[in-house]
């Protein structure tokens, strides 16, 4: 009946995936996966993201890796929630992937430790720019967990006091994580009063506008890396920065997933999470399917990006 819906995101869960669901269980290994169904409609399980420094990072998975087996055991017409199943235990033991590096490449085996420490996501340096005058600011945002928000704040105000004339934020390969996390990162950004994004849905209540309330912590200029492996509470922030003239986007169009989802448990301890929205870019663009167009394809120099970010014009109703 589901797959009536025609969204993949929508899905069935049982009591035993609820459960872990509603303990939102971090002893995992770092990684986010799904299904990707090829030309000849042959359905595979791809590595979509990976924490940078993780455990399955460490042992060796890398990005775009096809999920052969755990421990063994094949996972030919699994579902990636019948794998996480599979993969997920308790913190300080070990699981065994095959993976499949690209479509081409080698089969490894690697063990990896499970872990329940959330680690930092952001790194941050002071550097200087292509012509060696300017110092830039450097940080990479890898996603977005619990401690994201203080830890980009800090790396933003260090940069500032040594002197970073301009700021880089790499959100590349960052699949997302906590969405509040991603729109209180784009506010630190925002001028009060900014759109930081729309919201969607059937539901009155899910048709709303979330606003910056306060001064932007930082107003030097900015740009974002973004790529197609940039998706959900990066392309918020991504999209909320562009749009209200904050800052430039670099790369390549970004992944198009931005759904609002809820969860509804059943009589059977079983639940449905149905997506009931989407969330829709300070200038009106559906982020969902669609993903971000970036402003250009490679890093442009300081005096450039300044340029472009002097003609932009934020939307009168963003303001």
């Amino acid at each position: 009946m589901l797959a009536t819906l025609d969204d993949p995101y929508t899905r069935f869960l049982t009591p035993s995936e609820f459960t872990k669901l509603a303990r939102y269980d971090m002893s995992g290994i770092g990684i986010n996966f799904k299904e990707v169904s090829n030309e000849d409609g042959v359905t595979k399980l791809k590595v979509l993201g990976i924490i940078l420094g993780g455990p399955a990072h460490s042992a060796g998975v890398k990005q775009g890796d096809e999920i052969l087996s755990v421990n063994g055991k094949s996972v030919e017409g699994m579902t990636s929630s019948d794998v996480a199943s599979l993969i997920q235990g308790p913190k300080e033991t070990f699981v065994s992937l095959e993976v499949k590096h690209g479509d081409c490449g080698d089969t490894q085996n690697v063990i990896i430790e499970r872990q329940q420490v959330v680690r930092t996501p952001v790194f941050y340096r002071l550097e200087k720019d292509e012509n060696g005058n300017e110092d830039m600011g450097y940080i990479r945002l890898k996603e977005f967990n619990a401690l994201a928000r203080r830890d980009l704040t800090t790396a933003m105000r260090r940069l500032k006091d040594a002197g970073a004339s301009h700021l880089v934020l790499d959100l590349r390969d960052n699949p997302g994580g906590l969405v509040q996390a991603g729109i209180e990162i784009a506010k630190l950004f925002l001028e009060g009063g900014n759109t930081v994004t729309y919201t969607v849905g059937r539901d009155l209540d899910l048709q709303k506008s979330i606003i910056a309330e306060s001064p932007a912590l930082i107003t030097m200029p900015l740009m974002v890396l973004v790529n197609g492996r940039t998706a959900s509470a990066s392309e918020i922030v991504a999209a909320a920065l562009h749009d209200n003239c904050r800052a430039i986007l670099v790369g390549e169009r970004t992944f198009g997933k931005g759904l609002i989802q809820s969860v509804y448990e059943l009589d059977d301890g079983s639940a449905v999470v149905v997506t009931v929205g989407k969330y829709v870019t300070p200038s009106h663009v559906d982020i969902d399917g669609n993903g971000i167009e970036p402003d250009f394809h490679n890093r442009p120099g300081l005096v450039e990006a300044k340029q472009t970010l002097s003609q932009c014009r934020v939307p009168a109703e963003n303001l």
